[in-house]
């Protein structure tokens, strides 16, 4: 009998949570191995629930056992307020379940009304030791000294959390093991201050702290850095493990950070291999300096305008990237821009500016897209054709889309991003939106250009490839230039 209850237990351990609820009210030896679930994901669209989320999520955690749990994941967003006593008494049974991963995002709070303060005291009841995973939301998290450490964390996120610097600090004290911190919109942290005891850290994702001024790490093996904001002062001490940065500007106006990557990124990630950079709306035309990518490898960079790219950027300045960037091997560079003011190399062809030459002797893949008729974008990819020796493949997108499609999804690269585990990946591409008369027109101008001032210097050892918008993109079945 006990043999039979195991192996009903292991099947139902390996069905979705509906198709186990489901076999749980048909057999009464499933219904025993249900109260031992330890998987719960408890979330509205989890459990296809149209009622009352909260009594739901109370009925199943308080007809569970307490044996097995592993893993808890709970999100309020739907609701509109909850009682503390019901978070409490979750919590309870998680701790003493011996939890090892743990989600928690609770209801949105009126600007008027206090935050939900968690009750952090009552994760050293017995999970300090067991909690691996830890993510929680829209709450107040206040850790109080002296509780203990947590000996087997890993993984800390917090989002749209009440968090204090010294509050922090103090918690990151006591995480030892921690290997992935995220922290996405806490708005009382100022400065973030990083121990170097957490030898284990290697994934640190910091997203629109609005009042962050400092990022001072000395955790000595970080290598893989996100940041989403406005820019701040950063520093990573001696450690020399950053391979991998991400840097996005999310407002518009406040932006050139393509320009703080070549100034400033090296005095914090001077081995980065990896790098993708977004920015709202460059102003500043990237210089030429003497310091040098000297492992970079993958370049992303993309410039984005709620209004047009300001005419005076100079897309041509981009080159100060690659002569500096010695073992660069993929280049794309994103431009989005419902329209185009720079000057159109079609009505002013004459004297197009050429550098001296550089031996970009290692780029094998360049990618444009949102590639326009503007001059000194046009000069920047025949920069690229006459100079980049082992070249084997151009792509010029002239797909613009709208700013809320990111562009073409027939034909857009997927945009790397790394896992928490390393892995690199790509986000799923928008659908397309129709594109407004003005980019229409300036597609065909691009054509135009490539066929009068690219495609007859591309080397023959060189695929050159043509994107075109699609149909969806034209709002129509077909246009040809």
């Amino acid at each position: 009998c006990a043999c039979i209850q195991d192996i009903c237990r292991r099947i139902h351990t390996r069905m979705s949570l509906q198709n186990a609820a489901r076999l749980a009210c048909a057999s009464h030896t499933f219904r025993r191995s249900w109260r031992c679930y330890p998987n719960l994901d408890l979330r509205q669209r989890t459990l296809g629930l149209n009622g009352d989320h909260i009594s739901k999520v109370d009925h199943i955690l308080q007809n569970h056992s307490g044996v097995g749990m592993k893993k808890l994941r709970i999100e309020l967003f739907d609701c509109d307020k909850v009682d503390s006593c019901y978070i409490s008494s979750w919590l309870r049974i998680a701790v003493t379940a011996g939890i090892e991963e743990l989600t928690l995002y609770l209801p949105a709070t009126p600007e008027d009304e206090a935050y939900y303060s968690f009750p952090y005291s009552l994760l050293f009841n017995g999970s300090e030791d067991s909690i691996r995973y830890l993510d929680i939301g829209l709450c107040a998290f206040r850790p109080t000294a002296g509780l203990g450490r947590w000996r087997s964390l890993a993984i800390l996120s917090l989002g749209n959390v009440l968090i204090a610097d010294d509050e922090l600090e103090g918690l990151l004290y006591n995480c030892a093991a921690l290997e992935h911190l995220a922290l996405l919109n806490c708005p009382e942290i100022v400065c973030l201050k990083i121990p170097c005891l957490l030898r284990r850290l290697r994934v640190l994702r910091v997203s629109v702290c609005r009042n962050m001024q400092v990022i001072d790490s000395n955790a000595p093996n970080i290598s893989i850095f996100h940041f989403s904001g406005s820019l701040v002062s950063i520093s990573f001490g001696s450690a020399l493990q950053v391979k991998n940065v991400h840097m996005e500007c999310l407002e518009f106006g406040q932006s050139n950070i393509v320009l703080h990557a070549r100034t400033k990124l090296l005095s914090y990630a001077p081995n980065v291999e990896t790098l993708v950079i977004s920015s709202p709306n460059e102003m500043i035309s990237t210089p030429t300096l003497s310091r040098r990518f000297l492992h970079l490898k993958y370049l992303h960079i993309s410039l984005i305008g709620n209004e047009a790219i300001s005419p005076d950027y100079d897309y041509l300045s981009l080159v100060s990237f690659l002569e500096a960037s010695p073992r660069l091997e993929t280049f794309i560079l994103e431009v989005r821009q419902p329209c185009m003011e720079h000057e159109s190399v079609l009505w002013n062809a004459s004297q197009l500016r050429r550098l001296p030459q550089q031996g970009h002797t290692s780029l094998k893949s360049v990618t444009i897209v949102g590639f326009s008729s503007a001059k000194s974008l046009v000069e920047l990819t025949c920069h690229i054709v006459e100079n980049a020796t082992s070249l084997e493949r151009l792509t010029l997108d002239t797909s613009h889309g709208c700013q809320s499609s990111g562009g073409c999804s027939v034909n857009i690269p997927q945009r790397m991003y790394y896992t928490e585990s390393g892995t690199l990946e790509g986000a799923t591409p928008y659908m397309c939106i129709p594109m407004g008369e003005d980019i229409i027109m300036e597609t065909v101008k691009a054509r135009l250009a490539i066929r009068v001032h690219v495609t007859g210097k591309v080397p023959s050892r060189v695929m050159l490839e043509v994107v075109e918008p699609c149909s969806w993109c034209f709002g129509v079945e077909d246009l040809d230039a």
